[in-house]
């Protein structure tokens, strides 16, 4: 361990997606805050990807880029799955568990205190087991998401878990013992399937994520007690392992867009036209770097921002990725028809400056837990599109803490109309029922963003890392 009592060395080794990278990041600079020493890895071009770092935190955080192993049918040069269609991810998932092996020498250089990685990397466990690093689980999704997809760790790793067909995930887990809607639709089910439970690479995410909990000394998860203190509980219960919420980990950017000259003007234009708008009269629609609505959705989604007639400003992916051969297109005539009204972003879009701007009242969202984070930071309305299980259930746990609405969906095969799009809209937006979402989301802010209690989570888990013995699990099962 650490000569320095009051410093720590960490490794942090994130899976291949921004939307892990940047809450690990994240927390790496909170953590380095503090004087920690921080060896953040990721391949040599998520590296160079990612945002600067302010200058007070360069010294004690090390970006490390390990180059990714070339696997069959994987593109080359896709290193993250921004860089990928949907169905070519699995083999980005084949290629990370060759990184494991370079992962093996590192460890042994460093030789670090701890390590904090993620669900996909359990072929790191027996490595870690063999140099005795202890390590640590850090889930960047809610515990209600991993009580309800996951359950016990050993159950998937012996093979009895009861869960085996799409149809047996839509209702309550046995395994939660209070009522709850935060569970998935079959079609979203149906969507995560094959991945996360079938063939997520050679082996299934949930069967990735299994072996990593046993491997761990504890869990730490991206939420907090004022948002899910029941489901954080339960995941202590369930996996037996020490539980610790980091909070909610909103965004944080330093000279990004600022030390960029195109990036600077982009900027200009945008808050140009935002100015012009009504306060909180403008709809952000944008579903993430990840997420990508097929044409159907695409046509329905157009066509509902025409029919609500509100002000909107879409960042529009018509691909996901470079590889993405599926080129998607807006409706013929549909941005004529709202010129002016508004806008179709399909570069760079600041997220974060346009969500901090006064006319944007409401967020269209697919209910990514980064993207969701943000909104609640600056009390956006949320008017939630999931189109993948777990961003399905932080929808469900949005509404059912009356934070969010849910456009509906058919239950089987996840179809929406423009109708349903344009109702929702103007339910949050113009109609009464927006009032109570406004009220609760500035409620709801000061519990979730206090500075005092964001320290207090990261100090937690500081304790933890300095004496493990302090936080012991309470859970009946152990896995």
């Amino acid at each position: 361990m650490a000569s320095d009592s009051t410093s720590l060395h960490i490794v942090m080794l994130p899976w291949l997606a921004f939307g892990h990278i940047i809450p690990y990041l994240e927390l790496a600079k909170l953590l380095a805050e503090r004087g920690n020493k921080i060896s953040f890895v990721s391949t040599p071009r998520n590296i160079q990807r990612l945002p600067k770092l302010h200058p007070n935190l360069v010294p004690n955080i090390d970006l490390i880029g390990l180059p990714l192993p070339q696997v069959e049918n994987l593109p080359q040069d896709a290193e993250s799955t921004l860089d990928l269609p949907y169905d070519k991810v699995r083999y980005l998932k084949i290629a990370f568990d060759e990184l494991q092996y370079s992962m093996d020498a590192l460890l042994q250089t460093l030789s670090p205190d701890w390590v904090i990685h993620d669900f996909a990397s359990f072929r790191l466990v027996p490595i870690m087991e063999n140099l005795s690093i202890p390590n640590v689980h850090f889930s960047i999704v809610t515990a209600s998401i991993l009580v309800s997809l996951v359950g016990p760790p050993s159950a998937i790793i012996d093979g009895l878990d009861y869960r085996v067909e799409a149809k047996h995930m839509t209702s309550k887990p046995k395994w939660v013992p209070f009522e709850t809607t935060i569970v998935p639709r079959y079609f979203e089910i149906m969507r995560l399937f094959n991945d996360a439970y079938i063939d997520g690479g050679n082996v299934s995410d949930v069967y990735r994520l299994a072996v990593t909990v046993k491997g761990a000394s504890a869990v730490f998860v991206r939420s907090c007690y004022e948002l899910e203190p029941e489901w954080l509980q339960l995941v202590e219960d369930l996996f037996g392992k020490p539980t610790i919420p980091v909070g909610l980990l909103p965004t944080t950017g330093y000279a990004d867009e600022e030390d960029d000259d195109q990036k600077k003007a982009a900027w200009l234009e945008i808050k140009e036209w935002l100015d012009k708008q009504e306060k909180g009269s403008v709809v952000y629609v944008a579903f993430g770097s990840e997420t990508k609505p097929n044409q159907e959705e695409v046509v329905e989604i157009a066509l509902g921002l025409e029919l609500s007639k509100l002000p909107f400003f879409w960042v529009y992916r018509k691909q996901r990725g470079w590889a993405d051969e599926e080129v998607t297109k807006l409706p013929e005539g549909f941005e004529e028809r709202t010129r002016g009204r508004g806008v179709i972003c399909t570069s760079w879009a600041p997220q974060l400056k346009i969500l901090s701007h006064d006319s944007v009242g409401g967020f269209l969202t697919h209910s990514g837990w980064s993207s969701v984070v943000e909104a609640l930071k600056f009390e956006k309305k949320l008017i939630l599109l999931p189109f993948l299980a777990d961003q399905g259930m932080i929808a469900r746990l949005l509404v059912e803490k009356e934070m969010g609405y849910e456009i509906a969906r058919d239950e089987n095969d996840g179809s929406f109309s423009r109708d349903s799009v344009a109702e929702s809209l103007r339910v949050v937006m113009v109609e009464g029922q927006g009032k109570i979402f406004a009220e609760k989301l500035k409620k709801m802010k000061g519990k979730l963003f206090e500075k005092e209690k964001q320290d207090n989570y990261v100090n937690k888990l500081l304790d933890y890392l300095h004496d493990p013995t302090m936080h012991q699990p309470s859970g009946a099962h152990k896995n």
